[in-house]
């Protein structure tokens, strides 16, 4: 007779054994698989934050390339002020003359070798007051709020203002007060003085 292997029977409580087993591995995967997602989901915002910080670094680095010339820009305009009042205020005896010519030239130069950097004029006369654009000096008679002349030239580089303009500003007109001929030759003509 051949010995047939003994069935053994499991006990029910290797049964429980193997159920608890299989649940405590599926709740471990569980978890294993939340800690692994949690770890993808800070990988994707570290990786998104460096992203904004590379774009922010650029960024700053070409405005700072932008920018970089404005201490040298700042003390050219007073220069270039200089040779604008001077041939603004030329003897007639002068113009003309060869070597006033250069000098014209030389300032010509310097405002279009600017032009090529970003730097333009503020516009001034005729223009609403701008607090942004424009300092006012002194106010006086005229429309209100406009620019009525022009004390110093401002300039902008690109976008950012780097010496505003100095201004007078119209504060609206004064109504004299009338003296008594005045209201006297308005009452006999019927008030119609104009």
């Amino acid at each position: 007779m051949v010995d047939e292997p003994e069935k053994v029977e499991e006990a029910p409580e290797a049964g429980v054994e193997k159920v608890s087993q299989v649940e405590l591995l599926q709740k471990a995967l569980e978890e294993e698989k939340a800690r692994s997602e949690r770890y993808l989901n800070n990988w994707r915002r570290a990786e998104a934050d460096f992203d904004n910080y590379k774009k922010r670094a650029d960024q700053e680095r070409s405005e700072n390339t932008r920018f970089a010339n404005v201490a040298l820009i700042l003390n050219l305009l007073p220069i270039i002020d200089d040779l604008e009042r001077a041939l603004s205020s030329l003897p007639a005896s002068l113009v003309g003359l060869t070597w006033v010519d250069g000098i014209g030239l030389i300032e010509r130069k310097m405002q279009a070798i600017l032009e090529t950097k970003g730097v333009t004029q503020i516009k001034t006369v005729g223009e609403q007051f701008d607090p942004a654009f424009h300092e006012a000096v002194v106010q006086v008679e005229g429309e209100e709020g406009k620019v009525i002349g022009e004390l110093q030239k401002g300039y902008r580089l690109y976008d950012r203002v780097i010496r505003p303009a100095l201004v007078t500003v119209g504060k609206g007109v004064e109504k004299k007060p009338k003296d008594e001929k005045e209201e006297q030759s308005e009452k006999d003509t019927g008030g119609a003085g104009d």
